[in-house]
Parts: C-alpha cells; structure tokens; sequence
C-alpha cells in the first residue's frame, strides 16, 4: 500500500488474538522496517502504549481526517 508512511494513523484488517488487536483497532505507524513492514503502536486515550508490533501493509488501512484529493488519471 504505497499510501503508507510514517506517523500515519492506520486500521487493523484483521484480527489478532495474540496480541489483544481486533479489527478495526487504530494505530500509528512509528517506524518503517522493511518495505511494506511497519512497526505500529497502538494507545489508549491517554496516551499509553498497551500494543507494538510489526505489521505487513496487507494487514492495514490509512484513515484519514480530511478530504483527500482524487488522484489526477
């Protein structure tokens, strides 16, 4: 998913038990670890970390808190 990039807010497509995540769980992408790998935080209200972990792009979807611009074709 090429619209991926750090400090983007992403959804969970899927569940995963083992870490407590279901899906539609929002994170933030923190860092990039390898092409279309990304380690993503997920925190509570108040801030505190309660899940990291590496997730593959096929596994997450950007929102997004404005209108996007549709790409010229």
């Amino acid at each position: 998913m090429a619209d991926l990039e750090l400090l983007s807010p992403v959804a969970v497509l899927r569940d995963l038990p083992e870490d407590g995540l279901v899906r539609g769980q929002v994170g933030t992408i923190v860092e990039e670890l390898l092409p279309g790998a990304w380690l993503v935080e997920f925190s509570d209200k108040s801030g505190h970390a309660y899940s990291i972990r590496p997730l593959k792009s096929e596994d997450l979807m950007r929102l997004y808190h404005a209108p996007v611009e549709e790409s010229a074709n």
